[in-house]
């Protein structure tokens, strides 16, 4: 292999070495704390996860949510987060963050973002720090018998 002059072997090695570490870099960052790349593009628009789910959907057991506290929950396939801010007032959200996607987690009075460090109010779903633009969407819910259910 024939090499410039200008160009050492040792100095095409290090140059070779440096592309595909910054190439490592570039794709790490393409992905969430998990790896799963969950901090992708937004669901496209009529995509069944962006629609309401349908009324009647289990979303957890009443005693599950603690007062002033909250959990998160699956309806319909979709992560969403219930909390409790009075004794007997339950509020549902969407857990997925308006920022980038990512699924957010209950924390108690608070749901927080993993991937970029929103938080939002569980009580009102509004941003209280962070990059996210909006509040979380809300989820119709009522209490059915001792079962939190979506409501229409």
């Amino acid at each position: 292999m024939a090499t410039s002059p200008d160009l050492t072997r040792r100095a095409a090695i290090a140059l070779g070495s440096a592309g595909a570490i910054g190439g490592a870099l570039a794709l790490a960052g393409c992905t969430d704390a998990s790896g799963t790349g969950s901090d992708s593009a937004p669901p496209a628009a009529g995509d069944a996860s962006s629609a309401p789910p349908p009324a009647g959907e289990q979303v957890a057991a009443a005693a599950d949510v603690p007062v002033g506290g909250s959990i998160d929950a699956t309806v319909a396939g979709a992560p969403v987060l219930v909390a409790q801010p009075k004794a007997g007032e339950y509020v549902a959200f969407s857990a997925i963050c308006t920022h980038q996607q990512c699924v957010v987690a209950a924390a108690g009075a608070e749901f927080h973002c993993p991937c970029h460090g929103s938080i939002y109010d569980a009580a009102t779903g509004d941003v209280l720090a962070g990059p996210a633009p909006e509040p979380l969407s809300p989820i119709k819910i009522e209490v059915a018998g001792d079962e939190i259910v979506t409501a229409s």
